[in-house]
């Protein structure tokens, strides 16, 4: 049923975020000051900085310390401690980079177009983590799954892997590893990723092709909602093309009809992307079916819900 809870305002998820993308956690973080200097570092006006200090001193996110403000413990352990049972980092960010674009529906209806993006500050960097954080929960049993009748040390195709959470899942498990993302997602990734594992990352579109195989599985991790029929339909065939015979795709992704979140997260789709949106299972079956893959019935492994297919 409809839930009229729901209709009110997340004032703390707004104020918290702006605490973020104005620069005052990290600032605090970095080194507990005055308001007046606070006020300088994040350059920000001091009234105004001052009324949502106090509703985050209020929120129990910051605390005073005669006339210096610093984080307290608890959201210390949120933003910044990973080993700690709360810890989300800044993860939430890439939602409230999204309410931007939510509020302007009415228009996306009108128009059928999604949003022109205005490139947010950070929004990247938000993305990546809020990706990683959420999929290290799952990361484990999904490998099982995707590994299972494998041979030893599968040749993996992880497209849109840039996060690495899958990637070097896989090959802790004793895959080699190629992860395809855009450019400017291996550029920030590629870095911290130690030279020893056998993970390697591509630079590419995988709309216009995928990196040269063969592979034992092409895994898709929430991929296929950005895009739409044809490119769905192009990527199977392509990554038909790079498999060996009796090798796998296996797509994680939302599946339309099968609750709520999938109807919810296609209007979100509607308004980001040109041609995106959720599936239906019947609808993977076929593209999959038409580019040469047996598809087993969906399910669901660590809350995910996946669907895998074997090339023919």
């Amino acid at each position: 049923m409809p839930d009229t809870g729901s209709f009110q305002l997340p004032h703390e998820f707004l104020i918290v975020g702006a605490a973020v993308q104005t620069g005052l956690i990290d600032e605090i973080k970095n080194e507990p000051c005055t308001l007046d200097e606070l006020a300088v570092k994040t350059k920000t006006d001091r009234r105004a900085l001052w009324t949502v200090i106090e509703a985050l001193v209020a929120l129990k996110y910051l605390q005073y310390d005669n006339e210096t403000i610093k984080l307290t413990e608890e959201a210390d352990n949120i933003f910044f401690n990973p080993g700690h049972g709360e810890y989300t980092g800044f993860s939430f960010m890439h939602a409230y980079n999204l309410i931007k674009a939510w509020i302007q529906l009415p228009e996306v209806m009108k128009s059928g177009k999604p949003v022109p993006k205005k490139g947010v500050p950070g929004h990247s960097k938000h993305f990546i983590t809020a990706m990683s954080h959420h999929a290290q929960k799952s990361a484990s049993q999904i490998i099982d799954y995707c590994l299972r009748d494998l041979p030893a040390h599968p040749r993996v195709l992880d497209i849109g892997g840039g996060p690495l959470t899958y990637a070097l899942a896989f090959a802790k498990r004793g895959a080699r590893v190629v992860v395809l993302d855009l450019p400017e997602v291996v550029e920030m990734m590629q870095p911290g990723l130690d030279p020893a594992l056998p993970v390697g990352m591509v630079k590419g579109d995988f709309t216009r092709g995928l990196p040269q195989g063969p592979y034992d599985l092409v895994y898709l991790g929430n991929v296929c909602h950005i895009y739409g029929v044809q490119e769905n339909r192009k990527l199977f065939q392509d990554a038909a093309h790079e498999l060996e015979p009796g090798g796998q795709i296996v797509i994680n992704d939302m599946i339309r009809g099968t609750g709520v979140m999938p109807a919810l997260f296609g209007v979100n789709m509607l308004i980001n992307t040109p041609t995106g949106g959720t599936w239906t299972y019947e609808q993977y079956q076929t593209w999959l079916s038409e580019a040469g893959f047996s598809v087993a019935p969906w399910c669901e492994v660590g809350g995910r819900q996946l669907i895998k297919a074997t090339k023919l």
